[in-house]
């Protein structure tokens, strides 16, 4: 398939989208980096900036000490430059979905089981440690930003990059690749480079893809003849490499008529009651002060928008040696929680409990709030040893 975006220069050379756009192989003992772009159709940045890697690498015969995949998401999507064509391919990726057969089988079930097939015969074929790329732009204009569900190895590795991260996504959208990645104990990161179709956010992904190959460790810093370009093409934002969570989502609903009031950018601040945005003639404000984030501009997307707030550098590191320290097997013993007998990953808690044991005390221990089931909440570990793919 050949991909063309005519009128904007990063995006005007034609490509051929196949499913492993290109690969680096080292040896199956060194670190493997898996990108992943366009797994939305609209944002089709990470395509290019993925071709535009390759490219160097060819032309300047870049030694490598590790494993490079390069790998493209909705091959149908991108085509049409839609978002999707059926459903969300970035909100099926669950344990559930993957090991039950449809009653539809729409298109973006057929790419994410080739995704799928093709990211197992990667993780079989070498010994890892693995680091997953999942590479976005966004609808409205942003400064680049780092997503990531809040365990240790994924802060740790954001931590490489001068770049605002946001944890806790996961808390709010079901069935994210990077969320599945996660419960497998690998590193993933989900980097958004900037408004779907500025040049900018190809130079981003294209900058963080290569930072990303040396903090792993499967290029070494000299082997980067532009690494300070580089460095430099992440650093010129405004924001700082500061860690935030997710206060509130504004869901849209099916028939809802919403509408975001034009101008809000990533990071902009807002104040309590502020009008965001109006649905079904009626104003929608601001439950909470604090940021905007990724207010939504496009048609398709349930997402209206984020509130999202900044984490203090105690919390951050109060939380590291709470988890470091396994401190985590006390919440066990607190009445009203008990651990699943079927996933040892899971502690189930009684709302009654859940009311006066605030969730912020579970992010602190490493879980993330899942769902009610059997009236009962139940929260998920996200720091995991690796295991093998299901």
């Amino acid at each position: 398939m050949n991909l063309k975006e005519p009128g904007i220069d990063a995006f005007d050379k034609q490509l051929t989208i196949k499913r492993v756009l290109g690969s680096v192989k080292g040896t199956a003992k060194t670190p493997t980096v898996i990108c992943i772009g366009g797994i939305h159709g609209n944002e089709r940045a990470g395509v290019y900036a993925l071709s535009k890697v390759l490219n160097t690498i060819e032309n300047e015969n870049t030694p490598f000490l590790g494993n490079f995949y390069a790998i493209s998401g909705n091959i149908n999507a991108l085509e049409k430059n839609i978002r999707y064509e059926d459903v969300d391919l970035n909100r099926i990726w669950t344990k559930e979905s993957l090991e039950i057969e449809p009653e539809i089988f729409y298109s973006e079930f057929i790419e994410r089981d080739s995704i799928y097939q093709t990211i197992k015969e990667i993780v079989s074929t070498h010994e890892g440690p693995f680091y997953f790329i999942d590479l976005h732009t966004t609808s409205a204009d942003t400064s680049p930003f780092i997503t990531i569900s809040d365990s240790l190895n994924n802060r740790k590795f954001s931590s490489n990059f001068l770049v605002p991260t946001i944890l806790g996504i996961e808390e709010y959208l079901d069935g994210p690749l990077l969320t599945f990645i996660n419960e497998f104990g690998h590193i993933a990161l989900g980097f958004e480079a900037g408004q779907h179709y500025k040049e900018s956010s190809v130079d981003n992904c294209e900058a963080f893809i290569w930072l990303a190959l040396k903090a792993s460790g499967c290029v070494e810093e000299t082997a980067v003849k532009k690494l300070n370009y580089y460095e430099f093409v992440l650093s010129q934002y405004l924001e700082k490499q500061d860690f935030y969570e997710i206060q509130y989502r504004y869901q849209i609903t099916k028939k809802e008529q919403f509408e975001m009031l034009f101008g809000f950018h990533n990071f902009d601040t807002i104040v309590k009651g502020q009008e965001l945005a109006i649905s079904n003639s009626e104003k929608v404000k601001a439950a909470y002060a604090g940021k905007i984030f990724m207010p939504l501009y496009q048609k398709q997307g349930d997402d209206g928008f984020f509130i999202i707030s900044k984490l203090s550098k105690k919390w951050l590191v109060l939380s590291r040696w709470v988890r470091k320290l396994k401190m985590h097997h006390l919440l066990r013993f607190l009445p009203g929680i008990a651990q699943d007998t079927i996933n040892k990953h899971v502690l189930i808690v009684n709302p009654k409990t859940a009311r006066f044991l605030a969730t912020e005390i579970f992010h602190l221990f490493g879980y993330r709030k899942k769902v009610m089931k059997d009236a009962k909440y139940h929260f998920i570990k996200r720091d995991r040893e690796v295991t093998e793919l299901i």
